[in-house]
């Protein structure tokens, strides 16, 4: 049985220390013995035995410490676990505090107001790049005093740098589908969120969103990254 490495170097140090102490006495006890067996005289019986008491002791004080390593890295182990956890939920709480907020802007846009928007507007729009994702969110959301059901689709168009040139991407990719569209319904508002896989090697310049109903344009917004 050996020390574990990831111990906090000073408890190290102690416990092999001791070990190393108390492997030293056994070690010497026999030596001890074995020159008394060959140039002197032999150990009474109970000599013998209460010499035998000595090294299982020290053994078993040994394995004792031994064992109370392992429970120490058990411990630093549980630790790590509830710490990973912590972050976890943190993040969760960080991520469902973005959502409120989305809707407490929906709400106050409800209020009475003069200078409140009308039609259909985006809100809390947002566009982040995570390695080579691009998570983007918004609020679309319709406002004035008759307000019906409003059924279009969100689009999103990218100004990128591609190996040293200047490109566009459009998501979600016309040629993907029907199925693949940023579909929109919705009465007073609806939130879309999620991520766009970016090519290797680009560089992305501007976003810009819109919202299309039956191929027409309602509303558009630059986005900063």
């Amino acid at each position: 049985m050996t020390i574990n490495q990831h111990l906090p170097w000073p408890i190290k140090v102690a416990l092999f220390a001791v070990v190393i102490g108390i492997g030293g006495a056994i070690a010497m006890w026999t030596y001890d013995l074995g020159r008394s067996f060959a140039f002197g005289p032999k150990f009474s019986p109970e000599q013998m035995s209460e010499l035998q008491e000595k090294v299982s002791s020290l053994t078993a004080e040994r394995d004792k410490l031994l064992a109370t390593a392992a429970t120490i890295e058990s411990q630093q182990n549980i630790e790590k676990s509830m710490q990973k956890q912590l972050a976890d939920q943190i993040n969760a709480l960080t991520a469902e505090n973005n959502k409120i907020k989305d809707d407490l802007a929906f709400f106050e846009s409800l209020m009475p107001s003069a200078n409140r928007p009308q039609g259909i507007t985006l809100q809390k729009a947002k566009i982040e790049l995570v390695g080579n994702q691009l998570r983007y969110r918004t609020l679309v959301m319709q406002g004035g005093k008759a307000v019906r059901e409003f059924s279009g689709e969100m689009h999103i168009s990218l100004t990128l740098v591609q190996d040293g040139k200047p490109a566009m991407m459009e998501f979600p990719d016309p040629r993907s589908g029907e199925s693949a569209k940023l579909k929109l319904s919705f009465k007073h508002y609806q939130r879309m969120e999620g991520q766009i896989t970016l090519p290797e090697g680009v560089t992305v310049k501007s976003a810009q969103m819109t919202v299309l109903e039956k191929g027409e344009l309602r509303a558009k917004q630059n986005v900063s990254l």
